[in-house]
């Protein structure tokens, strides 16, 4: 097939209409999640395509520049490349000719947070996925939860009077969740983002209706918080953050199911609970007992010369140094550290 790859503007109109049909198109395929990161760190974002002879888009990847380093896309769980209905990744050489795009543009390594199939390509990092099916009744999702470890919680919740509301303004982004986010963080001894990163998730996610923030409250406390995103079929859970203090009242749970159900009224068929490390047991269960399906997640990386996978997470001595600072240190951290390693 004669093929040409195409390098496009972010919000051409062509790659918006694309990523709005496969079934396969996550939130993050969405103009809005690359723009914002975009936006947030002074980055370049565009989308690279293989456009067949008549012109069509049969598959691509939306992209942001680090660094001399493409990335599809940071802080991103799983961005595969879409792929045209009746397309073939062999046939159309995909990693191929995101290699080729790559040399020609003088680009050090191309990464992909997902699986492309391709001799040049190496691994870049290997994590867990955890999906729940949701095209089937409520009923049925609800019956295949964990009997102890959810439902009972979930009515745990209702009992001690927990509600969930959606947010509504983007001061719930930046107020509410960004207290509990920082208390969380601060908890697990990791950076937070600056707040402008969830101000212009508000803005620019959110609010247009690409996803939801939703909120559980205790006596009128908020005590969690979540931000879902959505596209035509998948809802991930992206971010979540919590009062430890009334972790007896189960709030989570509650949190989580209501958002399952927001993802089925929308008409969302998958919810993906979000990257896992394969190492972390405790999370691990937890995703397993909503009635998930585990997958191992496999990042990819184009690139001259060998290549070893980096490090995602926080080193053990700087977790220490976050948990044992003062609540401040986790954003002081995080203004110039995300920056580095978008």
């Amino acid at each position: 097939m004669d093929t040409q790859i195409v390098v496009r503007p972010l919000r051409d109109a062509r790659w918006s209409a694309f990523v709005a049909h496969p079934p396969a198109a996550s939130p993050f395929h969405h103009p809005s999640w690359a723009g914002m990161l975009a936006e947030c760190y002074g980055l370049r974002a565009f989308v690279l395509t293989v456009d067949g002879p008549d012109g069509r888009i049969l598959a691509g990847v939306p992209v942001v520049e680090v660094r001399r380093r493409w990335v599809s896309l940071p802080f991103t769980d799983h961005c595969p490349p879409l792929v045209a209905d009746g397309a073939c990744d062999a046939a159309l050489d995909l990693a191929g000719r995101l290699d080729e795009v790559r040399r020609a543009f003088d680009v050090s390594h191309l990464c992909v947070r997902a699986d492309v199939p391709g001799p040049a390509v190496q691994p870049d990092g290997s994590y867990l996925s955890h999906a729940l099916a949701l095209d089937r009744p409520e009923a049925d999702v609800h019956a295949a939860l964990h009997a102890n470890q959810v439902r009972r919680n979930i009515r745990r919740a209702q009992r001690a009077g927990v509600t969930v509301r959606a947010g509504a303004t983007g001061d719930d982004v930046t107020g509410v969740f960004y207290r509990l986010h920082q208390r969380t963080r601060h908890r697990l001894g990791v950076p937070v983002q600056p707040k402008r990163y969830f101000r212009l998730l508000w803005q620019r996610v959110l609010a247009p209706g690409h996803g939801t923030l939703l909120v559980a409250e205790l006596a009128g406390v908020p005590v969690a918080a979540g931000v879902f995103l959505a596209s035509r079929g998948v809802c991930v859970y992206k971010y979540g953050a919590s009062d430890e203090r009334r972790w007896d009242a189960r709030p989570n749970h509650l949190l989580f199911w209501q958002a399952i159900r927001w993802a089925m009224a929308r008409g969302c068929v998958t919810f993906d609970f979000g990257r896992t490390d394969a190492g972390d047991a405790g999370l691990r269960r937890f995703k397993s007992y909503w009635g998930t399906v585990e997958r191992p997640l496999t990042y990819s990386v184009l690139t001259d010369g060998p290549h070893t996978p980096g490090r995602d997470g926080v080193p053990g001595w700087l977790r220490a140094a976050i948990r044992h600072g003062p609540r401040v240190l986790p954003r002081a951290i995080g203004e110039p550290l995300y920056r580095y390693t978008a």
